[in-house]
């Protein structure tokens, strides 16, 4: 079977014949790219129109005729075609053996439209779809280095050569068995393939999982865009400001590749999503919208102000969008979005309206970074009407809807008991709820959409079921590495000292004995409010070890998140460790994360994202008696094989869980908290006897009555 990727081509009536022709031939395997890849030649930039990757048939190049007429130089440019990829691939120590290519390479000219009277010889053969398909499997060249070879078409190959080598001196190490890891995840699988290469003129959206590569798919996107047409002004926006320097060095590295030449930046510019006065790396998407068309700009201080807390940028950016009246001039030809989960829709709106006639929004976001209902609206609630009523955008085929359903960072327990403490599956009964669940989605189907399967049960209202991660979307040498007991830990203290000495300790020794560097490790405080002073005391002990450390965006400017050139450990609060990995996760006083009055979801939600930015082992430390509640929902999944045993909750109890366990302001908590005071009072004193229901107002009393009932 042939898996099909297409990407932007100078021929595509000929691309399209090509298409239909081998999509359903069943005797070729491989992967076939259209418009794919771009090589960097002395010349500049070179695009292929189509190339066939087989474990069989070998490495097949296509050059496409779209006319009626054969070149008469069609030799020559087969000639060259040849020479630039053996050139390209000759690069890779990997694909030779001495001096000698291990890949076949064939070049065809195709030439659906032209009548054939030279078929070409041996070396130069011209073919129209009665030839194509017979030429293709005479070529038999079946070789150990398909997936090399896929890593360097895809440009993955790019990645390993910037990653810095390791010193290694135990086979069994943890940073041996890191180095393997990243060895092992050396291609795109092709749900990510069409994502960085099939690019529509409307809205697109990438979903999936944390770990699922949607960072690097949207860098190589950016790069593909870029290479492609160097004219257009390309945005690359995000929330955590961390990803800035990541998605720099991801797109000049790729861009690179293609090209030859580093990006313009001028013309593919990464971008902050609010921005602020001050020009240069200061400006944003909203700051420059806000500048550009004349509005009201509003600082987080003021938005907030304004708009309330957790509103600020949702409520500036609709002003902005409500305040002009005119034609809004475009900015941008392509805006590719990052954690779109993390954005107001209003924001997304400003995105699709600064862009031209051709609406090439991309935005990807993690399903279940969030974790209640769902992670954003739909296109059509986001993006609205138009003034007939018709949705402005609809995504209409998988094109503009790709959903990357493998996770290749996350192990199957690790991700699968992050899920579990997310959504409360194993905590204990809720008097309030009489369930354990703290949130559920509104559409199981997204259970499937993100890699689950029905183990037994069914996925609906009111129903048991069992959901456990395949192989195939949580790949097996992701826990192969070590025992599942190394991979993921729990560890109670009496105190914080207790817990503070023990990290200390593990830390020496990750650094002394296992051989992982600094930036194999994060240390996590899910309470960014409290990180600055939780992780003091821990970072002196370390400083006395001689271990370098920092505060992300504290001690070092908001878009460094890393520090190996300083030998310095990352600590962090969650917002900041949102889109950045590392092999050895430590998260600090996870006991808060076990319950909060006015905030249980938000907190559940601080440890899931802190479990999930671990791409080995996480260790959760914590201290007291809820901590080890939450330790007792561990074993719990554990002893389920790390699978997901629950009762899906029908609507009404969704819509109960989104009451009871919402996010409040510090206002709403201390009305609740009031209310709940004075109402334990009444019972009280009706209970003692020091007051009587006849001294109550009856209307009062029946008003009460009538809205215990509806509850009931």
């Amino acid at each position: 079977m042939i898996e099909i990727i297409k990407g932007t081509t100078k021929t595509p009536v000929s691309s399209q014949r090509l298409v239909k022709l081998l999509e359903p031939e069943k005797t070729i395997d491989g992967q076939l790219y259209i418009g794919y890849p771009i090589f960097s030649t002395p010349e500049g930039r070179y695009p292929i129109d189509a190339i066939l990757i087989s474990p069989v048939n070998g490495v097949i190049v296509f050059h496409i005729i779209e006319g009626i007429t054969l070149p008469d130089d069609y030799k020559e440019i087969q000639d060259d075609i040849y020479n630039k990829l053996e050139a390209k691939l000759r690069n890779h120590k990997s694909l030779m053996s001495g001096r000698n290519l291990n890949v076949l390479i064939n070049v065809i000219t195709y030439a659906p439209a032209v009548v054939v009277s030279d078929s070409g010889d041996k070396e130069h053969p011209v073919c129209t779809d009665d030839t194509l398909i017979k030429n293709i499997t005479e070529k038999k060249d079946r070789f150990d280095t398909y997936r090399q070879i896929l890593s360097v078409i895809q440009s993955i190959s790019t990645i390993r050569k910037g990653i810095k080598k390791r010193k290694i001196a135990k086979t069994d190490s943890r940073g041996a068995k890191l180095q393997k890891l990243e060895e092992s995840i050396a291609n795109l699988d092709n749900q990510q393939s069409k994502a960085v290469i099939e690019t529509v003129d409307t809205v697109q959206r990438i979903r999936g999982l944390a770990g699922s590569g949607k960072t690097i798919v949207l860098a190589l996107k950016a790069a593909y865009l870029h290479s492609q047409n160097p004219e257009w002004n390309l945005a690359v926006t995000f929330q955590t400001r961390s990803l800035k320097g990541q998605f720099r060095k991801l797109i000049n590295t790729f861009t690179i590749e293609q090209t030859g030449e580093e990006p313009n930046w001028e013309k593919l510019r990464i971008i902050h999503a609010w921005g602020a006065p001050g020009g240069g790396e200061r400006e944003g998407i909203y700051y420059n919208f806000c500048k550009t068309n004349e509005v009201e700009y509003f600082d987080y201080g003021g938005a907030k102000n304004k708009f309330g807390r957790g509103n600020e940028f949702g409520g500036a950016c609709q002003q902005s969008l409500d305040a002009i009246k005119h034609n809004i001039e475009p900015m941008f030809d392509a805006i590719l979005v990052d954690e779109a989960q993390d954005f107001p829709s209003s924001f997304l709106r400003i995105c699709y309206r600064i862009l031209g006639e051709k609406k090439r929004l991309v935005y990807a976001y993690d399903e279940l970074q969030n974790l209640s209902s769902e992670s954003l609206p739909s296109p059509e609630e986001i993006f609205g009407k138009d003034k007939n009523g018709s949705p402005l955008v609809k995504l209409e085929n998988k094109s503009q809807d790709i959903i990357l359903e493998k996770c290749y960072r996350n192990s199957k327990p690790l991700l699968t008991t992050a899920h579990a403490l997310g959504f409360g599956i194993n905590r204990k009964i809720n008097p309030k709820t009489g369930t354990g669940l703290i949130q559920m989605f509104e559409n199981s189907q997204l259970w499937k959409d993100v890699g689950y399967s029905v183990v037994s049960g069914q996925l609906k209202d009111g129903k048991n079921v069992v959901l456990e991660r395949t192989d195939k979307s949580s790949p097996k040498f992701l826990e192969e590495h070590s025992t599942i007991k190394d991979l993921i830990q729990f560890h109670t203290f009496n105190s914080v000292e207790e817990q503070s000495a023990w990290l200390v300790k593990e830390i020496q020794k990750n650094l002394s004995e296992d051989e992982l560097r600094v930036d194999d490790i994060i240390v996590i405080n899910p309470d960014p409010l409290k990180t600055k002073k939780a992780v003091g005391s821990i970072r002196a002990d370390l400083f006395k070890k001689k271990i370098n450390s920092h505060l992300a965006g504290v001690d070092t400017t908001p878009d460094i998140f890393f520090s190996p050139e300083n030998n310095s450990i990352a600590f962090t609060g969650i917002y900041r460790a949102k889109g950045n990995e590392a092999g050895m996760v430590y998260i600090i006083n996870s006991q808060d994360c076990y319950d909060s009055f006015g905030s249980l979801a938000t907190v559940r939600n601080q440890l899931f994202t802190a479990i999930t930015r671990s791409k080995a082992w996480v260790r959760i430390l914590g201290v007291g008696e809820n901590m080890k509640l939450l330790q007792h929902e561990f074993e719990l999944i554990e002893n389920n094989d790390f699978q997901l045993k629950f009762k899906y909750p029908t609507e009404t109890l969704r819509k109960k869980l989104n009451i009871v366990n919402r996010d409040m302001t510090e206002e709403e908590k201390r009305k609740v908290r009031n209310v709940d005071d004075s109402l334990g009072r009444l019972v009280q004193n009706l209970d003692n006897g020091s007051v009587k229901l006849e001294d109550l107002d009856p209307k009062q009393l029946e008003r009460l009555k009538i809205m215990l009932g509806n509850r009931e």
